[in-house]
């Protein structure tokens, strides 16, 4: 090697050392910036819900419901639906932010249709209940006569449809897109603003007929648990919900 070519090596060699820790420093910063971009945009659609405390204390409902069921249910059932549909959207991308939209999509995960469902139902549920129960408006009366000949007809279709619900599931009040109002009941942790539902539409009543409601209480007695459910239902927080 002669003289000049050694020299000439020698040059690129100490401007690659030089060199070196400023391409990569530019690409652990390039990384970075990438990393925080994916952070971001994924926090961006991937809204993160909280479990929404409890209108009332554990042992608001002696005569139906007993403090441990509800304790058990709000804390270990609704809040393991809360924690696992947050989960489930950190893995993939939603562009809505509101519960009710997400569930309304196609194609929905089978995880957030489950997860998603739960925590919606269960936050219906509670809602939905009152110490003594309320009393129907005159308007409200008026609706479900318009759509159910009755109250008293209403009222047996809604405890049948929890009743007749094999294994687990809910039983809904639904308002359509007409106004008009439905009953039915969903398998498992589905509802009426999923695409899969046969009867869609605005649920304004749940009640919740999976085992871990009432068993304790009730053992087998699904019926004696509707029943007495259907004596603590807040009729204005329903009434309310209606579009």
């Amino acid at each position: 090697m002669n003289k000049r070519k050694f020299i000439k090596q020698a040059i690129w060699g100490m401007v690659g050392i030089y060199m070196a820790p400023t391409v990569l420093l530019s690409a652990c910063k390039s990384a970075t910036k990438n990393e925080q971009i994916m952070k971001t945009t994924l926090s961006s659609v991937a809204p993160t819900f909280k479990l929404p405390p409890l209108p009332y204390a554990y042992d608001a409902f002696p005569d139906t419901i007993d403090p441990l069921t509800m304790e058990l249910h709000y804390t270990k059932h609704h809040q393991g639906y809360t924690d696992q549909l947050n989960a489930a959207l950190k893995e993939v991308a939603i562009s809505s932010n509101t519960i009710e939209g997400i569930l309304s999509k196609e194609n929905l995960t089978d995880e957030l249709r489950n997860q998603g469902g739960g925590y919606y139902n269960h936050n219906l549920y509670w809602d939905v209940l009152t110490p003594g129960g309320s009393k129907m408006s005159p308007a409200f009366k008026a609706k479900i006569r318009e759509d159910f000949a009755s109250v008293e007809a209403f009222m047996k279709e809604l405890a049948d449809a929890g009743q007749k619900r094999f294994g687990s599931g809910w039983a809904w009040v639904v308002q359509d897109n007409d106004k008009k109002l439905h009953i039915t009941s969903t398998p498992n942790q589905d509802n009426p603003l999923m695409q899969i539902s046969v009867i869609k539409g605005t649920p304004i009543l749940g009640i919740d007929v999976w085992e871990h409601a009432y068993y304790l209480k009730y053992q087998n007695r699904r019926a004696e648990y509707l029943r007495k459910i259907l004596n603590i239902i807040n009729w204005e927080q329903v009434e309310g919900r209606m579009v």
